[in-house]
């Protein structure tokens, strides 16, 4: 059984990596919403009350589910990875909070960072480059994971959802090569957007081994 299919078919794990990839993740982007209520969010549990947020969390609870799902039914039905699925994630993480239906045509900056993102007419040739270099790359899992990582969040290829969607493509990569997905936690926050600052492929990429290793143990406690 591929890692994929033991996901699929544990409902029990299969709650708990949502939500805590979608809780942890959004959690670095600024999102309030606790463990407990992005649970409620994603599986109904209607016993819990959810009040005092902004329908924008709530909403990005519930599309960051929908893209996990979209990287499991590209990887179930052995879909290409192209700039087409690429896009697609990137929409359904923006899913009624803002139409990003391709690629930006305005400059962004990244809050906190001095890097500044390439100009937007330059985006189609780098993303073009992006998969292109991203499908022939035979090296090292790890490496290749954190260097296209690193390299996606400098290109920044969308207004927004950059940082989720590029998270889900670790975990797209990880699945399709049969190994355990990882979850960046939020207090790791810090750590992490370190080695995207610095270039650091790496330890980064040691950091994501060990990381997966993790949650191989995880994954066994639910077996």
């Amino acid at each position: 059984m591929t890692i994929l299919e033991f996901i699929l078919n544990h409902q029990d794990y299969l709650e708990d990596f949502i939500t805590r990839s979608t809780y942890h993740s959004n959690a670095i982007e600024g999102s309030t919403l606790t463990y407990a209520e992005t649970y409620a969010i994603l599986y109904n549990d209607n016993s819990f009350k959810i009040e005092g947020k902004e329908p924008r969390e709530i909403y990005e609870a519930i599309n960051h589910k929908r893209a996990l799902e979209l990287v499991f039914k590209n990887l179930q039905n052995n879909e290409e990875f192209d700039e087409r699925f690429i896009k697609e994630l990137n929409e359904t993480i923006n899913r009624d909070i803002k139409d990003t239906k391709s690629y930006r045509t305005v400059q962004v900056f990244i809050q906190g960072s001095e890097h500044i993102p390439p100009k937007p007419e330059k985006i189609n040739n780098l993303m073009n480059y992006f998969v292109y270099n991203y499908n022939n790359d035979k090296q090292d899992i790890f490496t290749k994971i954190a260097k296209y990582h690193i390299e996606f969040e400098s290109i920044h290829p969308f207004e927004d959802g950059n940082g989720r969607t590029g998270r889900l493509l670790i975990n797209y990569e990880l699945l399709k090569n049969n190994l355990p997905p990882v979850v960046i936690s939020k207090d790791d926050r810090v750590k992490y957007f370190e080695f995207l600052r610095n270039n650091d492929i790496t330890n980064f990429a040691e950091w994501l081994k060990d990381l997966s290793i993790k949650e191989r143990e995880r994954i066994d406690k639910f077996g």
